[in-house]
């Protein structure tokens, strides 16, 4: 369902799908999010099905350190106790965790790699979207490399690699290149919006130096599209 056909409020589905746990020690889970499932409880009481709510269950002390968008799937990392909450949480800001994304686009595109460099602000007016504005909106920068081309379909599948990690920001630069990505309720057009059957954004790898051991943790969740 397109965004601006949702009702207000909007009770998100039930997922049925399960959260995958992919690295476990005693500071922190690398996990594999479902599509369709929260990260975070919404605002509504009966949209309370997320990631944080469903890993408490066995991991009383989990923290949540970033997100995924309700539609988007792939690793995140959950820090296990506060101390390590502190530690990823400035990782994020600094922009020490490396990651990458891999996205099916609309549309054959034509360089092997790119970049776009757009700044994005709130569309205050159009809530929860986001828009470009050269003006007042903060840098944003994702790199992107084909790893597929279907001339039959239409369409293009991207590793991606965003610098920055703004709200959106890879779902808004695809579609300001008009190769939005096939499913987004929220960029793409009606006929990429219609190409798939959920948002074709998956969150790949993940990487950053452990906060015990000092070495490098690199997780990868490969999507299922």
């Amino acid at each position: 369902m397109r965004i601006q056909d949702q009702p207000d409020p909007y009770i998100v589905p039930h997922c049925e799908k399960q959260i995958e746990i992919l690295h476990q020690d005693d500071d922190l889970l690398l996990i594999n999010k479902p599509d369709g499932l929260l990260s975070v409880p919404g605002r509504h009481p009966l949209n309370k099905d997320s990631v944080i709510n469903r890993l408490r269950e066995d991991f009383p002390e989990a923290e949540m350190a970033h997100r995924l968008d309700l539609d988007t799937s792939g690793i995140m990392v959950v820090p296990l106790h506060k101390e390590c909450l502190r530690y990823v949480n400035r990782l994020f800001q600094e922009r020490e965790v490396d990651k990458t994304y891999t996205a099916v686009v609309y549309g054959v595109v034509e360089a092997n790699t790119g970049k776009i460099e757009l700044p994005l602000i709130k569309d205050w007016p159009n809530r929860p979207l986001q828009k470009v504005c050269h003006e007042s909106g903060k840098w944003a920068l994702t790199y992107y490399e084909v790893m597929e081309r279907n001339e039959i379909e239409n369409s293009s599948k991207l590793l991606l690699t965003p610098v920055t990690g703004r709200s959106h920001q890879l779902r808004i630069h695809l579609s300001k290149i008009d190769h939005p990505i096939l499913g987004c309720d929220m960029y793409a057009h009606q006929e990429g919006y219609d190409m798939a059957d959920r948002l074709l954004l998956h969150a790949t790898t993940l990487s950053f130096i452990h906060p015990s051991t000092g070495e490098r943790l690199q997780g990868e969740c490969l999507p299922e599209f």
